[in-house]
C-alpha cells in the first residue's frame, strides 16, 4: 500500500469493522518497537462523529500516547480528534500540525506588517465570519472571485448574470463600512472578464470581453478579474510582508478564466513576504500552476483553514494545548 512505500516498512492493516475489535487488538498486541498498524476508518463507528465517550475510551485502550497530525480534520470534535485525549495522558501534535499552527496561526494573530488577506471563491455566504474577523486584523483585504459581485452590487452597480447573493447586500455594505471605520484598505475588482454563458464543460473554450465593473452588460457574466484588477491586486501583494490567500479569483478550472488567479499566484511567488495559501481551491490552483514550491506554506485544511481564519478555536488543537 502507499503508506508502506512512504514509510519504507510493512504496514499491518487491522481489517476490523468495529475499528477496535478483536483483529485490531490482536494486531496491536503483536507489535514490536517500530511496527505500524493501520486501523479501519473510524467512521465505521457511528459514535465517532458524535464524540461519544465509549468509543473514545476504546480507541485510547490501544495506545500509551496520542499524536494528531491531521490538520484537515482538527476542526471537528470527534472521538479520534478530541474525545480520545480524555483517556490518554501523553498527547502532542505532529510536524504538519506544528507547521499549520506556526504559519497560519502566526500569519493571522501575529503577522509581520503590512498584512494582506486575499479572499475569493464563489459565495459570500461561505466567508461571512472570515471577512468580519480579518477586518479586525489586516491592513489590506482583497476580495475577488464570484463573491466580489455581491460587493459590487452593494455599491450600487448592476452585475448582469454574474453570481450575486441579494440576501447578503446589506452584509456587504456593513463590511465596507467596517473596513472604513477600521482604516483597512478594502480592494474590490475594478474590471472583469465576462462571458455570455458559463462554460460547459467547465474547461470548454470561451470568448471573453473585459469591461469596468461599473458597466457589466445585462446579458454577460463576470467569471474572472480583468487586467487592471490583476495589477491592482499584484501591487498590493508586492507592498506586503505577510499575505494569506483563500479562494480563486475566477473560474480557474478554465484556462481562459484562470488568468486572474494566475496573476495573484505569480505576485505571491515573486514576493519576499511570508505567503500562506489557505487550502481548498487556492491550494489546488497554485499547485496546478506549478508555483507551490514558491509559497512559504500551503495549508492542507479546507474547512479547518476557514475556521482558523474565522478566529475559531479548533477542537483538535485545543484539546492538546489544554492537556
Amino acid at each position: 500500500m502507499a503508506l508502506s512505500a512512504k514509510l519504507g516498512k510493512n504496514v499491518v492493516f487491522a481489517d476490523d469493522d468495529n475499528v477496535v475489535g478483536e483483529n485490531a487488538k490482536a494486531a496491536v498486541a503483536a507489535m514490536n518497537n517500530g511496527n505500524v498498524v493501520l486501523l479501519q476508518n473510524t467512521r465505521f463507528r457511528k459514535e465517532e462523529t458524535k464524540n461519544l465517550p465509549e468509543f473514545s475510551q476504546e480507541l485510547a485502550s490501544l495506545a500509551d500516547a496520542y499524536v494528531d497530525d491531521a490538520f484537515g480534520s482538527c476542526h471537528r470534535a470527534h472521538c479520534s480528534t478530541a474525545g480520545v485525549t480524555d483517556y490518554i495522558k501523553d498527547t502532542a501534535v505532529g510536524y504538519l500540525m506544528e507547521k499549520e499552527i506556526k504559519y497560519l496561526g502566526n500569519a493571522v494573530n501575529d503577522p509581520v506588517r503590512p498584512f494582506t488577506a486575499i479572499l475569493g471563491g464563489a459565495k459570500v455566504a461561505d466567508k461571512l465570519n472570515v471577512i468580519s474577523n480579518l477586518l479586525e486584523k489586516v491592513d489590506t483585504l482583497i476580495i475577488g472571485g464570484g463573491m466580489a459581485y455581491t460587493f459590487i452590487k452593494a455599491q450600487g452597480y448592476e452585475v448582469g448574470k454574474s453570481l450575486c447573493d441579494d440576501s447578503k447586500l446589506d452584509y456587504c455594505k456593513e463590511m465596507m463600512a467596517k473596513a472604513q471605520e477600521k482604516g483597512v484598505k478594502l480592494l474590490l475588482p475594478v474590471d472583469t472578464a465576462c462571458v455570455e454563458n458559463f462554460p460547459d464543460p467547465i474547461d470548454a473554450p470561451v470568448e471573453t470581453i473585459v469591461v469596468p465593473v461599473t458597466a457589466i452588460p445585462a446579458d454577460k457574466e463576470g467569471c474572472d478579474i480583468g487586467p487592471e484588477t490583476m495589477k491592482l491586486f499584484a501591487d498590493a501583494v508586492k507592498a506586503s510582508k505577510t499575505v494569506v490567500w483563500n479562494g480563486p479569483m475566477g473560474v480557474f478550472e478554465n484556462p481562459t478564466l484562470a488568468a486572474g488567479t494566475l496573476a495573484v499566484a505569480k505576485a505571491m511567488a515573486e514576493s519576499d513576504a511570508t505567503t500562506v495559501i489557505g487550502g481548498g481551491d487556492s491550494a489546488a490552483a497554485v499547485q496546478q500552476m506549478g508555483l507551490g514550491d514558491k509559497m512559504t506554506h500551503i495549508s492542507t485544511g479546507g474547512g479547518a483553514t476557514l475556521e482558523y481564519l474565522e478566529g475559531k478555536a479548533l477542537p483538535g488543537i485545543a484539546v492538546i494545548q489544554n492537556a
